[in-house]
């Protein structure tokens, strides 16, 4: 049986499950997840640990609990269940308090209270305008975008524009290179007035007929040979043009979006 792993927190859950997926990630081993969000009080955190504690009994093994729970006594009833329970608040703020010199606010679910700040403002905006102008559905107020992304069908531009958008809030507008720009052999005129804010993404062949078949198996559209022109005119076609691009095959969207925030240079909030 894969061990039990409780994601415990008093808002959504999110930062101490990306954390959790981090650490489990150096192991070679199947984790069952368990998430617990919105503990904001005792009797909520007693529940989860009675939880806890029947999990050891039937696993038979003690769980491991990720918690980001800032109420000190809430944490101390979870320290006290049957469970091996890794506190990332105690572990990062209180060194930050003695270093810092200045006491921390300890207050529930302060990462996620933004929804009249102007930088969740503006990541609702990215996140319209990628919608807009995903896929070349738009040409409309491309002057705005931070970033354009291009790349034949389903080389990863969608997930990679709506990842910028919602954690970075980066408008990002994506286009899709297709045979009638091959023969033109230069990109598509909209796009012309702004060369600069271009980032092209690519795929390797063989992977891009496997997910194209999913998409209509058996056509044209996803045959091998068909995948491999589009993308030797694609690379051949950013290669000319001066555009900087990876290839989406083997790296995920954070890997990808990663890369294009270091090349479009975008200021990082301030917390």
């Amino acid at each position: 049986m894969s061990p039990t792993v409780f994601i415990v927190s008093d808002g959504t859950g999110i930062t101490a499950e990306t954390f959790a997926h981090s650490i489990l990630s150096q192991f070679d081993q199947k984790f069952r997840l368990v998430r617990v969000p919105f503990i904001d009080s005792t009797d909520k955190a007693y529940s989860t640990a009675e939880k806890i504690n029947e999990a050891a009994v039937h696993e038979g093994r003690r769980p491991i609990v990720f918690t980001t729970l800032v109420d000190s006594d809430s944490n101390e009833i979870l320290k006290r269940s049957n469970a091996l329970v890794l506190d990332m608040f105690q572990t990062f703020v209180e060194p930050l308090e003695q270093e810092l010199e200045l006491k921390s606010s300890h207050a529930m679910g302060r990462g996620h209270q933004n929804a009249d700040t102007d930088e969740y403002k503006n990541r609702i905006e990215a996140i319209n305008f990628s919608l807009a102008h995903d896929d070349g559905q738009s040409d409309r107020n491309l002057n705005d975008a931070d970033v354009i992304l291009v790349g034949v069908s389903r080389s990863g531009k969608t997930p990679t524009s709506l990842y910028l958008a919602m954690q970075y809030g980066v408008k990002a507008a994506n286009y899709p290179l297709i045979p009638d720009d091959f023969e033109r052999a230069k990109l598509p005129n909209s796009l012309l007035p702004y060369r600069g804010k271009i980032f092209g993404l690519s795929i390797d062949p063989q992977r891009l007929t496997e997910i194209r078949n999913e998409r209509r198996p058996g056509s044209k559209y996803a045959a091998l040979e068909n995948c491999r022109y589009e993308v030797n005119e694609a690379e051949a076609m950013m290669r000319r043009e001066g555009i900087k691009w990876l290839s989406s095959t083997h790296k995920s969207i954070e890997e990808i979006a990663t890369t294009i925030l270091q090349e479009i240079r975008l200021d990082k909030p301030v917390y």
